[in-house]
């Protein structure tokens, strides 16, 4: 079957994908925000870089968050589990790549003392799940600073 748009077309959709804000990240964002979870964006530890970039560093706590689409990532949910008909072995090839690039970045992390956790676009479904499953992995919140100058 061939691709219904030109690839023009396929282009400029294409190019409208983002890898950074996109709204399961931002939905995810706002769920710890509002919990009182502070933490740095896409992949910032301090001055230092890590690597993969995940979406959430808490630099304190040693954790890091990603938070994947099921398609790009190849999770092994049924939208993971979608193989395009169009060009096919490209698409086939790119996110087995994906995949592998994913585990190889968890390694360092892990080595590197580092907890992860991905989030995957079909768990934002149930939120309250999806809720119990952050508040898991990154424990208690500590106490607020006293900002107060008496």
């Amino acid at each position: 079957m061939s691709d219904r748009l030109t690839p023009e077309q396929r282009s400029w959709n294409m190019s409208r994908i983002r890898g950074k804000n996109t709204k399961p990240e931002l939905l995810v964002r706002r769920l710890l925000h509002s919990k009182g979870y502070r933490y740095r964006l896409h992949g910032r530890s301090g001055s230092a870089r890590l690597p993969g970039n995940p979406d959430l560093v808490f630099a304190g706590r040693r954790k890091v968050i990603f938070i994947n689409g099921c398609f790009w990532h190849f999770h092994d949910c049924r939208a993971g589990q979608h193989a395009p008909k169009a060009n096919a072995t490209f698409w086939e090839a790119k996110r087995t790549r994906t995949r592998e690039r994913d585990g190889q970045q968890r390694r360092q992390l892990e080595a590197a003392g580092w907890e992860v956790l991905t989030v995957w676009e079909c768990e934002l479904k149930d939120g309250s799940a999806l809720e119990a499953q952050l508040m898991a992995f990154l424990g208690a919140r500590g106490p607020r600073p006293n900002l107060s100058h008496s």
